[in-house]
């Protein structure tokens, strides 16, 4: 399935370098480049992209009002903030507004790529440091204020290893615990979060902006 792909970011460095990045790879077509949000939201219905590459900073609009503005022109288009701002309330404000992933611009082809595929198939992505940040975050401030059931610190280890991809024997490695026990303490997450699956921890969290 053919992917097509816009960007929009004020830098030329970044507009040359990822179609350049994205080359050789048939099934990827870039079809929009955009230097700031006016343009963007002119072309987009001309141009139909499947996947938006959208910086958070340009010069006569800010990345989380356009995506905003974008999405009520087209509610199909998936958007993929590709941005330096670590900061985690960027992340938030982004995605409460509709935005489907979050990238730093150290990111290479295979991650790139990756993300595409995966909000494409209706999934959030979340570059891993991203969704550490997210986690610690928000289990300090559970843990500050109960507002939902409070984490034990072993369970708060067993999460940021989840949000790393680590497998149950990485963790259980990591931690110096046995599997069973890490799979105790990922049931006990899952049941405190109302998640169905270790994946869905992450997701559910974001949904009901518990992140």
């Amino acid at each position: 399935m053919e992917i097509k792909i816009a960007i929009t970011d004020d830098h030329k460095m970044v507009l040359q370098g990822i179609p350049s990045m994205l080359q050789g790879s048939p099934e990827l077509k870039i079809v929009g480049l955009y230097e700031n949000g006016k343009q963007t939201i002119e072309q987009i219905g001309i141009d139909m992209p499947d996947v938006l590459f959208l910086d958070i900073n340009l010069p006569d609009i800010n990345g989380i009002n356009l995506s905003k503005k974008l999405l009520k022109l087209q509610p199909d288009l998936k958007i993929i903030a590709l941005t330096n701002f670590e900061d985690i309330s960027f992340v938030r404000r982004m995605l409460k507004n509709g935005v489907h992933g979050y990238l730093l611009k150290n990111t290479d082809k295979l991650e790139l790529v990756t993300a595409m595929k995966t909000v494409l198939s209706g999934e959030l992505f979340l570059q891993k440091d991203i969704q550490s940040r997210l986690i610690q975050q928000r289990v300090k401030k559970t843990n500050d204020n109960g507002l939902i059931p409070k984490l034990t610190r072993r369970e708060h280890d067993v999460l940021i290893a989840i949000s790393e991809e680590l497998t149950t024997q990485q963790i259980s490695e990591k931690l110096f615990i046995s599997p069973k026990t890490v799979e105790t303490h990922r049931m006990n997450i899952m049941s405190k979060l109302g998640a169905k699956n270790s994946v869905g921890i992450i997701k559910i969290a974001i949904e009901k902006e518990l992140l």
